[in-house]
């Protein structure tokens, strides 16, 4: 496999990881970038472009983005907490207060932060949306708004893997009057200079590869990653919290369906490259070349400072979550415990760790079925962890 870019001197390793993730670990396409202190000291990219089950497809370029799924997430938790970094929302007030519609059923008292935390106990819908449903921001407001919790909000916490889509997109939207897609496209992506999109605009289309499932290898490292019995379990119950929550959506999306791209699920469809991944967490934490800074000192302490902890009732493992970013955990490996970020199911990741000032990407185009800690991801951030030591 030929592996293409740029490392600083003391990265090679992350080179070494990331050609051997197409040697040892089945990756197809892919690529990771990484800053520290604002420069970027990793940027590789290697593989096909498109992800389809044959040979011979056209490379993986520099600049080519794919779909990122959850990661996703971690840029719509920016934009709740550059709004409150602003003082045009209150953390601490009832969700209602700025979308009275969400009052119903029970959810009164649901705070903002709650929402964030993955507390507000909205993780399912009585009715799954289909994906056009899921596309039309007033019909995934309405559903969530009118949705009975399955847990008092703010007393447990349980991921809320497509359902965050609505409760952020409207909430951005009742606050602000743009959509969540526009308010990332002119504040964020912008300002930071990070390839990243929610709501793919048609000229960057032709830019972005297909995505497909891929099996893991039966290597040791395979194996250790294997999830436990009840995870397995969860999966499989058609009634368990799990297969609700992730099935919020049903049936599933065509991910490489040009529509699907367009639409803006800031739980699940955002669209990036490895280095605007890499580039928007440098821009969290720190200033970064021909960007600008995003969080203050406070705000990067408030993203990072843990709300919920232990069993997850979605997910079935200990997570561990702060203001809309997972934190370092079992289930979640980053850099060190000071990091935060979020994954992709199926293979990407991308996080900032403020004591070393690394910001770190990663996109696949082969997704698999792990949720939060895929052994592609967690070989480069030890590779980067050694680069450090």
């Amino acid at each position: 496999m030929d592996v293409h870019g740029t490392v600083a001197e003391g990265f090679e390793p992350v080179r070494d990881a990331f050609a051997g993730n197409f040697g040892l670990l089945g990756d197809r396409g892919a690529a990771v970038a990484v800053y520290r202190d604002g420069h970027r000291v990793v940027d590789l990219w290697g593989g096909a472009r498109d992800f389809d089950g044959a040979a011979g497809e056209a490379p993986w370029e520099h600049g080519t983005a794919q779909i990122v799924r959850s990661a996703t997430k971690g840029v719509a938790a920016a934009v709740l907490l550059l709004l409150r970094q602003r003082g045009e929302l209150d953390l601490d007030a009832p969700v209602g207060e700025y979308w009275p519609e969400y009052k119903a059923a029970g959810k009164e008292r649901t705070l903002v932060r709650q929402l964030l935390a993955h507390r507000a106990g909205v993780p399912v819908l009585d009715r799954p949306l289909t994906p056009a449903e899921a596309a039309d921001p007033d019909l995934g407001a309405a559903a969530v708004a009118a949705q009975a919790p399955v847990w008092e909000p703010g007393t447990d916490h349980g991921y809320h893997a497509q359902t965050y889509s609505w409760l952020t997109g409207e909430l951005v939207r009742r606050v602000t009057g743009r959509t969540v897609g526009e308010w990332i496209a002119d504040e964020v992506a912008g300002p930071a200079g990070a390839e990243l999109w929610l709501g793919l605009p048609a000229a960057e289309q032709a830019r972005v590869g297909r995505v497909g499932p891929v099996a893991a290898p039966e290597t040791a490292s395979a194996l250790r990653t294997r999830p436990k019995r009840a995870v397995s379990e969860a999966y499989a119950d058609p009634g368990s919290l799990t297969r609700r929550a992730f099935g919020a959506i049903s049936p599933l999306p065509d991910e490489n369906d040009p529509g699907y791209r367009a639409a803006a699920l800031p739980a699940s469809n955002g669209i990036a490259t490895a280095d605007g991944l890499a580039r928007f967490y440098a821009s969290l934490i720190g200033e970064v070349d021909g960007g600008r800074r995003l969080f203050t000192p406070e705000t990067v302490e408030l993203a990072r400072t843990e709300q919920s902890a232990g069993p997850d009732r979605v997910l079935v493992v200990s997570t561990r979550f702060g203001l809309g970013y997972m934190l370092h955990g079992s289930a979640s490996p980053l850099l060190s415990p000071v990091s935060f970020g979020h994954p992709g199911r199926g293979g990407a990741l991308a996080f900032a760790d403020p004591e070393s000032g690394i910001a770190f990407g990663y996109v696949t185009n082969g997704f698999r079925k792990s949720v939060t800690a895929d052994p592609r991801a967690q070989a480069l951030v030890r590779a980067v962890r050694t680069a450090l030591s």
